[in-house]
């Protein structure tokens, strides 16, 4: 499983990548906002995160119309070679990516919470799909098995001929708020997991991890001492 980080925030993705283990950057206007981010600076700040991570980098168009998400995939798509374009899941999202696609321009159809969704957005071309955990435990629904449900239903088929290059599709487990949801992603085969900074930092402790060093640190007190 790859790891991206689910941010805006340059600091957190600075230290996220000196750790070795981030492999993109997934980010969405509410993101965007939560960090004071301003209308006439989001490109530029898309090319920030770019310049730290190699890896591929979500930017999301808000735009509501197929014209005007074409416009803004292009437009993005321009800023550095790693961005992918991210896209709502609805008939106007499918109909941009599928001319996106065919423009090489990899999309990240998010805002997918069914099976048919999935499936949907694969055959427009879609190079990442972002199943949603979290907000299904919102409405009292297990996410962790909707999400199941599209890892399963997609590793069905061979969407090669829809996707940019023949690149094989890659599931991303999304809206995740436990290092538990990273946990039941990996084990039913989810791709990749986006991960709030919080959860990232949650997933490298363990109580035990933290008794061990804490003996390990009283013995070479001892040591030290004698």
């Amino acid at each position: 499983m790859k790891f991206f980080l689910d941010t805006a925030d340059l600091s957190e993705i600075e230290e996220a990548a000196s750790w070795g283990a981030l492999a993109g950057v997934t980010t969405n206007p509410s993101l965007y906002a939560r960090i004071g981010g301003k209308l006439d600076d989001f490109h530029n700040h898309i090319k920030r995160i770019c310049e730290i991570v190699d890896g591929p980098v979500s930017a999301e168009s808000v735009a509501m119309t197929r014209d005007e998400i074409v416009r803004d995939g292009r437009e993005l798509a321009a800023i550095a070679p790693n961005v992918v374009v991210k896209v709502p899941t609805m008939v106007e999202g499918l109909a941009a990516t599928r001319t996106l696609a065919d423009e090489g321009i990899p999309v990240n159809m998010t805002l997918c919470f069914s099976v048919p969704q999935a499936i949907l957005a694969a055959r427009a071309g879609a190079r990442y799909i972002s199943p949603f955990i979290g907000r299904f435990d919102d409405i009292s629904e297990d996410g962790l098995d909707q999400l199941n449900n599209v890892v399963q239903a997609i590793a069905n088929y061979d969407f090669t001929d829809s996707t940019v290059n023949g690149e094989q599709i890659e599931i991303i487990a999304a809206s995740v708020r436990s290092a538990n949801h990273v946990t039941q992603a990996a084990l039913m085969g989810a791709d990749i997991a986006t991960v709030p900074f919080g959860v990232l930092k949650k997933m490298v402790q363990h109580p035990l991890t933290d008794r061990g060093l804490d003996a390990f640190m009283k013995d070479w007190e001892k040591v030290q001492n004698a």
